[in-house]
């Protein structure tokens, strides 16, 4: 290329600067990957230039260079090529003060002493560990305890969690608190309340909050920036640690080894640990042994699946809330009777019904209210119950339905029992308790009980297979 040609072509590149189309790519960087995501490894990106085939980015430190050269560079340059189909490649580079005092534009390096040895050189790694007021995860004003609607499903929950948030010392019996329930059903909201109650009260405290994944991210940075120490020393120097969703380090040998340590630490110096799962402890698969015994220690709190009592309170205090609003008794009712799979959507459902007549500028009533929601309403008809998978299986065995309840142990009725409890398991969103219950109040070892027992006869009896997959394709057509 001669030397006008490329002059020619960087004068009509810059006609149009580059660097404001960058915000429509971290745009839609975030859509495609979501908030956490973003905000983890995307966001720190700053956009330092382009010429006319390549953008140039810097990161904060080397770890995040690889990690998102590794994971993300294809889309962010197809995000990029939308803005300029003449763009060939993607440059991404430490920043240069990161590169050697830390990441001093977005986190405050730890210091440490010089090594006396290399006393003109810096510690390896400076870079790892975020101030202590960054480690945690955002608390969402929404979710404090005046705004939780208790009900019969998770009072035992509500209780324990008040009674945390409102002793300084640790409760007795109580420590560590393990919430768990199924999607949507308040873990997080009461987490979150127990934060803002403690930084309210007694803001000397140090609490954090975040995620299994995110301490999981930060031990792996640690770990690479060799700041394992320094990470320990964080952690164990809180008051009150609570970590959401710890089914996320299944599988993660070394971030469970770590979280081990840390969990008898803060115990030993009796400090509160406070952590959520999808399951109980006993239940969580590749959670190693030691780990899940700890978990158990403490209180073990089920949120239930909600009922339409509570569905229907949690839409009143909703309406509440919203000045000017006006929704008929009649509308609620059939929103907590349609929508009874969680609260997230029970939610969405109402702020659907209630955007549609603002912006419509229509009075809500149930035919708008069943219009707007049809795809909603359609989907959560579909939705298989343990009452349809006893129906099926009691028909395919030639029992009665009432059998599925009954303490019977005859194999005629206890082998379609298990089998009725494996497809509530695998077709329903339902926790083990939850379907003891509805299986004549079963402990849910029981329920733990039929499903392996089933796994078993599926893969030494064909036949046995069969009859279980033959009702499972019955069921979702």
């Amino acid at each position: 290329m001669s030397t006008a040609t490329a002059r020619e072509d960087t004068a009509v590149f810059e006609k149009e600067p580059f660097v404001q189309c960058w915000e429509r790519v971290k745009m839609r960087l975030k859509a495609a990957y979501g908030e956490a995501t973003f905000k983890s490894w995307l966001n720190a990106m700053q956009y330092e230039g382009a010429d006319a085939r390549q953008v140039s980015l810097t990161v904060p430190t080397r770890f995040m260079r690889e990690w998102i050269s590794a994971h993300y560079v294809e889309d962010i340059l197809r995000f990029c090529k939308m803005e300029d189909p003449s763009l060939l490649s993607i440059d991404i580079r430490v920043r240069a003060q990161a590169s050697m005092v830390g990441e001093t534009t977005m986190l405050e390096p730890v210091k440490r002493p010089l090594p006396s040895a290399h006393p003109s050189r810096l510690p390896e790694a400076t870079v790892a560990i975020e101030p202590m007021e960054h480690v945690g995860a955002p608390l969402d004003p929404r979710f404090t305890f005046e705004n939780f609607v208790v009900g019969k499903p998770n009072e035992l929950a509500h209780a324990a969690a008040r009674r945390v948030a409102e002793n300084n010392a640790v409760v007795q019996g109580c420590n560590p608190l393990f919430l768990y329930g199924g999607v949507g059903l308040g873990k997080t909201h009461l987490m979150h309340a127990i934060a803002w109650h403690i930084r309210r009260t007694t803001p000397a405290r140090k609490v954090i909050y975040l995620s299994a994944e995110k301490f999981m991210y930060q031990f792996i940075r640690a770990l690479r920036f060799k700041e394992a120490f320094a990470f320990k020393e964080q952690f164990r120097s809180v008051d009150v640690l609570m970590i959401d969703d710890v089914q996320f380090i299944s599988g993660k040998d070394s971030t469970q080894e770590e979280f081990f340590h840390t969990f008898n630490a803060l115990v030993d110096q009796n400090k509160q640990l406070i952590i959520s799962g999808d399951r109980s402890p006993s239940d969580l698969e590749g959670i190693e042994e030691r780990v899940r015994s700890r978990l158990g220690w403490g209180l073990v709190a089920d949120i239930h699946a909600t009922t339409y009592e509570l569905r229907l309170g949690i839409l009143q205090s909703k309406i509440e809330k919203m000045p000017g609003v006006q929704i008929p008794p009649k509308v609620l009712e059939f929103l907590a009777h349609k929508i009874s799979s969680n609260v997230r959507e029970l939610e969405g459902a109402l702020n659907r019904v209630v955007a549609h007549a603002t912006f419509v500028g229509k009075s809500v009533t149930l035919e708008t209210t069943q219009e707007v929601l049809h795809d909603l309403l359609r989907a959560n008809d579909r939705r298989i119950t343990i009452e349809d998978i006893q129906k099926q299986v009691s028909g395919h065995y030639n029992i009665k339905v009432s059998d599925m309840h009954s303490a019977r142990r005859a194999r005629a009725v206890a082998r379609p029992r298990q089998v009725a409890m494996y497809l509530s398991k695998k077709l329903t969103s339902k926790s083990l308790p939850e379907i003891g219950r509805r299986f004549g109040g079963k402990d849910h070892t029981t329920v733990m009980h039929a499903v392996k027992r089933v796994e078993e006869l599926c893969k030494i009896d064909n036949d046995f297979a069969q009859d279980v997959d033959l009702l499972t394709k019955m069921l979702q057509n």
